[in-house]
């Protein structure tokens, strides 16, 4: 058996925090559940289906998802392209933590997950938060944990999965 760890990091939100820099052609989008969640889970399975995390069955994540006391539509924050196409998503708690971070597989490495989170530390920072966290699988294969790093997450504590 493969042993899995996880790692949960934090970044200070205490000094200011840089504008978003959208990749050309791609903007924020406010989140309509109606239009978007079906969508939003479709692009969470595509990007969980090479590893670094899983997601429930729509009919099981969505009403979990609506259900949880940490959830607030407003901070889905969502990221769609010239056709409207959904290619980015980051589902934060209100707990300043980040859920979910999605970005479709034609649009990483272009700046798309940066911009996602720097728009997320923008809104925490708005609302008085110190800092924001989030975990990430040790073993994630889509350069996350290069990413977190670069945007400043340090770890603050590792474990086994059970």
């Amino acid at each position: 058996m493969i042993e899995r760890f996880v790692i949960r990091m934090r970044r200070s939100l205490t000094e200011p925090v840089p504008e978003p820099a959208w990749p050309a052609g791609i903007r924020p989008v406010t989140f309509d559940p109606e239009r978007h969640a079906e969508k939003i889970h479709a692009l969470l399975v595509e990007a969980y289906a090479r590893g670094g995390g899983y997601v429930e069955p729509f009919a099981i994540w969505w009403p979990s998802l609506q259900d949880d006391s940490d959830y607030d539509p407003a901070l889905v924050f969502v990221a769609a392209d010239r056709q409207d196409g959904i290619v980015g998503v980051a589902q934060c708690w209100t707990s300043a933590f980040v859920k979910d971070l999605a970005v479709a597989t034609s649009m990483r490495r272009q700046g798309l997950g940066a911009a996602l989170l720097h728009h997320a530390f923008r809104v925490f920072h708005e609302r008085g938060a110190t800092g924001i966290e989030l975990k990430v699988h040790a073993d994630n294969p889509s350069g996350a944990l290069r990413l977190y790093g670069s945007l400043g997450f340090e770890e603050v504590e590792s474990y086994r999965l059970a």
